[in-house]
């Protein structure tokens, strides 16, 4: 946090007007100086980066939903009767957590915020987003879990040596890792947006989208390269993922997710924190991001 408010605080010399310059003319002094609406508004995007980087851990959980838990799937007793449903559809689980999660938000969790703490939108957006990490964390403690039972069942009816074969477990054990990140979705897709939309700058809009938006990518890269690492540093003789899932440490993988998501909470909360909000501290400023036809300058 030091750092954003050195950069925060160098950035005010952009808008200082140095008394070598003289009494240039207006067009002339735009090219040296910014105004003090140009400097705040970059700092507002600065003062943002904290929250955006720590968010980004969320969205690495979030891969596993369409990737490792899919591979899951398909190795489990999916019959319903004797319909047999294919290992991706567990996705419909997530879905309608989302579906579900939102009503309960609005119906039910801001009400009950609003008495509590006083606030007239429930839960602040950086408070939503706290909720959806938390939740991520729990949601990788249940796929641990669930890996190391599937994995329980394939050794004792002796599966473990052939991948094709179908483990005598159901399948519903991974409903609740689904559920978990669909609920911890719907609180953190929410509130990076609402947190983004209302703490950009009014000239800057179109950026709130593109710092959402990357917080999606960069979290699946960050996945791909959690597994290249993993798959490096397991090797081939003990690996973590391995082609056969039954002689794998999928839930390894996932305890790894778990203590990395634990641990980017922790930086989350003090990053949080330490975040004021844009109106309460322009307030405090008497600073009022307006445009301006000639430069203001200090």
């Amino acid at each position: 946090m030091t750092l954003i408010n050195f950069l925060c605080s160098f950035l005010d010399r952009a808008a200082m007007k140095d008394p070598e310059m003289g009494n240039g003319s207006a067009v002339g002094i735009k090219w040296y100086l910014s105004t003090l609406t140009d400097v705040e508004e970059v700092k507002m995007v600065i003062r943002m980066l904290p929250i955006w980087a720590t968010t980004i851990i969320f969205w690495t959980v979030y891969a596993q939903m369409t990737t490792f838990s899919v591979s899951q799937a398909t190795t489990m007793d999916r019959h319903i009767g004797s319909f047999q449903i294919p290992g991706a559809s567990l996705t419909v689980f997530f879905v309608g957590s989302i579906l579900l999660t939102v009503p309960i938000y609005d119906r039910i969790i801001v009400p009950i915020a609003r008495k509590v703490l006083k606030n007239p939108q429930g839960l602040t957006p950086l408070q939503r987003i706290g909720v959806g990490l938390v939740l991520s964390i729990v949601a990788m403690v249940a796929a641990a879990l669930a890996e190391v039972k599937r994995l329980g069942a394939a050794r004792s009816n002796g599966l473990t040596n052939d991948p094709n074969s179908e483990i005598p477990l159901s399948v519903f054990w991974l409903v609740p890792q689904f559920l978990l990140v669909g609920a911890g979705e719907a609180f953190t897709y929410i509130g990076q947006l609402a947190f983004f939309l209302k703490e950009c700058p009014k000239g800057m809009k179109t950026m709130s989208t593109g710092l959402f938006l990357s917080t999606l990518s960069l979290g699946f890269f960050l996945s791909s390269f959690l597994v290249t690492i993993v798959h490096k540093v397991t090797g081939d003789k003990k690996p973590w993922l391995a082609d056969n899932l039954n002689q794998g440490k999928l839930y390894d993988f996932y305890w790894l997710l778990a203590i990395l998501s634990a641990l980017n909470f922790i930086v989350y909360l003090v990053c949080a924190k330490w975040y004021v909000y844009k109106d309460k501290r322009l307030a405090e400023e008497g600073f009022e991001l307006e445009e301006a036809d000639e430069p203001t300058c200090h």
